[in-house]
């Protein structure tokens, strides 16, 4: 796994290696298209997957997937928010050469939040970050529906494994999982 942080908001843009061949998996290509394809340069891009139809998450997303000659994969509920036609609905299962990276559908920051798992890690896009979940500001977002998402999907994962956030540091499900009280009465 490796992680570059591209503007305008600091994003955290991931690439899912296989450590048996050169495969790899582009993750929320958020800007500086020619910083993400040198990123995957060297590599077997497989494909790009968008977390959730926040322009901050998939600006570079035509852009990489065209030049790479790639799918781009965005759960279908957050097409007509992102304002873009993508290659692909993103599926169950990426094959990344040996790698078996699953999608897990988070709705609440958006209707199509997406997080990818592998063993011992999940990408959250901005699902869930060091101290709760992402914004439910906007129309289309929930707070109930992202806290139902936190509780039955990502807190299903083992306390270690590893969150990578689409924006900032990473954390651990264990360390995140006992403020869920806290983040319910504060509202956010």
């Amino acid at each position: 796994m490796r992680r570059i942080v591209t503007e305008p908001l600091d994003n955290n843009v991931y690439r899912i290696d296989d450590g048996d061949s050169q495969a790899s998996l582009i993750v929320d290509p958020a800007a500086e298209p020619d910083r993400i394809l040198a990123f995957g340069s060297g590599r077997q891009i497989v494909g790009v997957v968008v977390t959730h139809g926040h322009w901050d998450h998939h600006g570079a997303a035509t852009a990489v997937g065209s030049t790479l000659e790639v799918p781009v994969f965005l759960h279908p509920s957050d097409v007509e928010l992102a304002g873009n036609t993508f290659d692909g609905r993103i599926p169950e299962h990426l094959s990344v050469g040996s790698l078996d990276v699953t999608t897990m559908h988070t709705p609440g920051h958006t209707p199509g939040s997406t997080c990818l798992t592998l063993p011992g890690v999940v990408l959250t896009g901005d699902t869930l970050f060091p101290g709760g979940p992402g914004a439910t500001r906007f129309d289309h977002s929930d707070f109930a529906t992202i806290i139902d998402s936190i509780r039955t999907r990502l807190f299903s994962l083992d306390d270690a494994t590893v969150v990578l956030p689409g924006h900032g540091a990473s954390t651990t499900i264990g360390t995140e999982r006992p403020h869920l009280d806290e983040w319910i009465e504060r509202g956010w």
